[in-house]
């Protein structure tokens, strides 16, 4: 389940850390290596590499304590420090506040009330930034101007709303800079930190606020339907006009100049007659929009500007056959633009992280990410696409194991979770994890996915169960038709909204699957419905928009919430779930296995009392893998590893 406004996502972050890269020699037709399930979800050596402002700094996240900490090293000496001494939870995401200064996030077992902490490059002066409980905190603008302050969105005052301030980074001194009256959903800054564009929400129409300066009142300048986009990115570098993402007028979003003095569209920058078009790229230093990136089956770039153009051209030459992305982040290159890290991806690798000093010319790798797996003994992810039984096309990625032909495999369905969200190509350790162990895999965006247009999206409105759920349906036939799947040896497997898609597939299709793993899946829409956490307030009535009214459709619910019809299950059933999970509540869980073992059907039933929304922590991962491992082997037939021996 995702929000609006808070991307945070505890499933595909996991997955992220776990990834891989390296070379090696395909092995022989039918002579794959089973790799260890650790080395799928073990810790990255390195990852999520940053800038100081002034370039003379490079910090990342590494292991400490099985916990990914933040470690620091001045550029051209060998020597890091860390900096962060987290034990029981991970670092959530940090960033270079200052030249000196860092601030990380940090929650307490998956709860996601993230506080921000701020500690100095050499690990001196640390600060509690917010030492206020169960508040979350979300960074909203670095302020580069300023020597000593971030912009920051808070709960404190309600936990339904956030208030943005400004922060002293050393002192941890609070100056509200825009005090929510309840229905602000979003804050953004101009060019010079002044907070000026605000987004104001009843839940179902959406209203842009303007002020020319912060000594100003908001005033209204454009309302708009929840299912139409308006979303400000950036003010233009004089601070006059903004730059929005719009499907006002269209199907797929586009990024338009904006007048807010006018409530007026000015000229279109970009759009993609396939796809929506929602990040603009640009240099702060010289003051100009360079590009936009966008997602077709792949990545895909834009540029406006040659100096950019040229930069990712020689980057795709040093390293060719990846997907490279470059200066294009928070804290991806120094305020001057000389020195750039550049990141490495594939669908076979998560990759590496690269220093460009462009000044210098000094090009060098700095890390890979997993360097234990290599790209020569995993599988390619293939874009697809087939038709729904309405017609719709539906696009997704299909993943085949290697040393076997493409025919009569076991198969793991994996519909992504949100559900307002899509699946991207690109490195993937669980469904690398399941193709090593001889499975295919099908990923699909149904209709209700994002990224497709507002037509597409709309499509899945009030259609958990029925519409969304025939489009996963129907992936597995075509599947089927393409001799590619056996059909009785067919598992479905999702997070979050895709736990919920495996109950229903269980439950509405009870025999087209011989299996399902549910991971943080909601059963009862009604009691999801009710059991928000209390900053999702804003969007309730959009919620009750895109999934149902719990009174005006109570009958729609309860005909999709599997919990109701559970006596329809019959194959085999793994639930895993956080304790502690905000967004799907451990009763969501509780439900379905109670319903099912009254009944006298045994569920495998894995509960993790330091994990929210996925399993964070290392060894949990382990735990819930090696779970999901042998428990598709004992009903797909997939290879296992076996203790001091490999099992087929």
């Amino acid at each position: 389940m995702t929000s609006k406004g808070w991307p945070y996502l505890a499933l595909v972050t996991l997955l992220a850390l776990a990834a891989g890269c390296g070379e090696a020699v395909p092995p022989p037709q039918g002579k794959v290596r089973l790799i260890p399930m650790e080395d799928f979800f073990r810790n990255p050596e390195k990852t999520d590499f940053k800038i100081s402002p002034d370039g003379q700094y490079l910090s990342y996240l590494a292991p400490w304590e099985r916990r990914l900490n933040v470690q620091v090293q001045k550029i051209g000496e060998d020597r890091s420090t860390r900096v962060t001494n987290a034990t029981q939870r991970n670092i959530a995401g940090y960033l270079w506040a200052k030249n000196n200064r860092l601030v990380y996030l940090q929650d307490q077992a998956g709860d996601e009330n993230f506080r921000a902490y701020a500690v100095d490059a050499d690990g001196g002066n640390p600060k509690d930034l917010t030492p206020f409980p169960q508040v979350q905190v979300r960074i909203l603008d670095d302020l580069e101007e300023s020597p000593d302050e971030i912009l920051i969105a808070m709960n404190q005052r309600n936990p339904k709303f956030f208030d943005a301030y400004r922060v002293n980074v050393f002192t941890g001194a609070l100056k509200m800079m825009g005090e929510n009256p309840g229905n602000i959903s979003d804050w953004l800054a101009d060019n010079n930190g002044r907070l000026r564009v605000a987004v104001a929400t009843d839940g179902l129409t959406d209203t842009l606020l303007y002020r020319g300066a912060e000594a100003e009142a908001f005033r209204p300048i454009a309302k708009t339907n929840f299912k139409d986009a308006l979303a400000p990115l950036y003010f233009t570098f004089d601070n006059r006009f903004l730059y929005v993402a719009t499907n006002l007028g269209r199907d797929k979003q586009a990024i338009y100049r904006y007048d807010p003095e006018k409530g007026e569209k000015l000229d279109l920058i970009f759009a993609n007659p396939e796809v929506d078009v929602s990040a603009l790229l640009r240099s702060k230093k010289r003051k100009i929009i360079t590009g936009v990136s966008f997602f077709t089956d792949k990545r895909r770039y834009h540029f406006f500007d040659a100096d950019r153009q040229r930069l990712q051209e020689d980057l795709e030459r040093r390293l060719p056959g990846y997907e490279v992305v470059a200066a294009d982040g928070q804290n991806m290159q120094s305020t001057d633009e000389t020195r750039v890290l550049v990141r490495t991806y594939s669908d076979k690798s998560l990759g590496a992280y690269y220093y460009y000093d462009r000044g210098k010319g000094e090009f060098r790798e700095l890390a890979q990410v997993s360097p234990w797996l290599h790209e020569g003994e995993l599988a390619d992810i293939k874009p697809i696409k087939f038709q729904a039984r309405d017609g719709l096309t539906i696009h997704g990625y299909l993943t085949l194991p290697r040393g076997v032909g493409p025919k009569s495999l076991p198969v793991v369905i994996n519909p992504h979770g949100g559900p307002w969200a899509r699946d991207h190509w690109g490195f993937n350790p669980e469904v690398q994890f399941l193709a090593n162990r001889g499975l295919a895999v099908l990923q699909m965006n149904f209709r209700g996915s994002t990224g497709y247009g507002k037509g597409f999206w709309q499509a899945g409105f009030k259609e958990w169960g029925r519409k969304m759920q025939d489009d996963v349906s129907d992936g597995v036939q075509w599947l089927i038709k393409q001799g590619i799947a056996d059909p009785k040896r067919l598992g479905i497997y999702g997070g979050s909204y895709g736990g919920y898609a495996t109950l229903a597939g269980l439950t509405f299709t009870p025999d087209l699957y011989a299996c399902g793993v549910d991971y943080v899946g909601p059963s009862n829409l009604f009691t999801l419905l009710a059991s928000f956490p209390p900053y999702w307030e804003l969007e309730r009535q959009k919620f009750y928009e895109m999934i149902g009214d719990p009174v005006k459709d109570k009958k729609l619910l309860k005909e999709v919430s599997p919990y109701f019809h559970a006596d329809r299950i019959k194959a085999p059933l793994l639930v895993a779930q956080g304790a502690n999970d905000p967004r799907v509540k451990k009763a969501e869980s509780d439900q379905i296995v109670r319903a099912l073992e009254k009944r006298g059907i045994r569920v495998e039933y894995l509960v993790k009392d330091n994990e929210g929304h996925g399993f964070h922590n290392e060894e949990n991962r382990f735990d819930f893998y090696r779970a999901l491992e042998r428990f598709f082997g004992a009903h797909l037939g997939s290879r296992v590893e076996g203790k001091g021996k490999t099992e087929k």
